[in-house]
């Protein structure tokens, strides 16, 4: 067992200790954040949690949990950032259960600096290991809240690297497809970018009769790993200037 709230105070002090003003000023006007920050550099964050794991290696699957919760419930970015680290680090002691306080921290994100890795690393690292998830992350594709919306989405980019059926993800694109958010028009485009390393032929043939209802930023991302006479095709289908 370890005192929890001595361990949140002692990487949030070390996070300080590190972090500058002039960086704390325009890494809140970068992100548009309200939240208070310290001016610690992500690099630093993670020497910070990964120092941390080192010098308690015992630490348990509830001590973990109960040291994210801490963490994430200061109004502190680098307080949070840890808290995305240390869940991201130790992903393999996560259990299905623990997929509900990913999805709380989701919603409490607000911003894709802490839902990226949340959803790509944490939520599809779990998906990956338990097929079972697979209805939770159904649920989050049709969420209110677009940054759930984009973490389904996200979520895939493992699953997919591993072989999963391409089918899950496509169905979840085709219905957000004419969404105007930018970070659901981004999303799709990565994860049909990353897929398209390994099996362009499936991003080819779901792209191509799409290429008018995708947002340019969406195209652009999907014919990156395409060959030369596939990424024409899908351009010249889309037919109007990318948006």
């Amino acid at each position: 067992m370890i005192d929890v709230a001595a361990g949140a105070a002692a990487i949030r002090d070390r996070c300080r200790d590190a972090g500058s003003p002039d960086r704390a000023v325009s890494e809140r006007a970068y992100l548009k954040s309200e939240l208070q920050h310290l001016g610690t550099s992500v690099w630093e964050i993670r020497r910070v949690v990964k120092d941390f794991l080192s010098a308690h290696r015992d630490l348990t699957h509830d001590d973990l949990v109960a040291l994210i919760r801490a963490l994430w419930a200061e109004p502190v970015h680098e307080c949070r950032m840890s808290a995305v680290m240390l869940v991201e680090l130790e992903t393999p002691q996560l259990v299905p259960a623990d997929l509900g306080l990913v999805e709380t921290m989701i919603r409490g994100s607000r911003t894709w600096a802490y839902v990226d890795a949340l959803a790509a690393n944490v939520a599809g690292s779990l998906l990956a290991r338990y097929p079972e998830l697979a209805p939770r992350i159904d649920q989050w594709a049709v969420d209110d809240n677009f940054w759930v919306r984009r973490s389904a989405l996200l979520a895939q980019i493992l699953p997919l690297k591993q072989g999963a059926c391409f089918e899950t993800f496509a169905g979840y694109a085709d219905a957000m497809l004419d969404e105007k958010e930018f970070f659901i028009r981004k999303a799709i485009g990565w994860v049909l970018r990353d897929t398209g390393k390994r099996r362009p032929v499936e991003v080819y043939e779901w792209v191509l009769p799409r290429a008018r209802r995708a947002s340019g930023v969406s195209l652009r991302e999907a014919v990156k790993y395409l060959d030369p006479a596939q990424r024409e095709a899908v351009l010249a289908a889309a037919g109007k200037p990318q948006r």
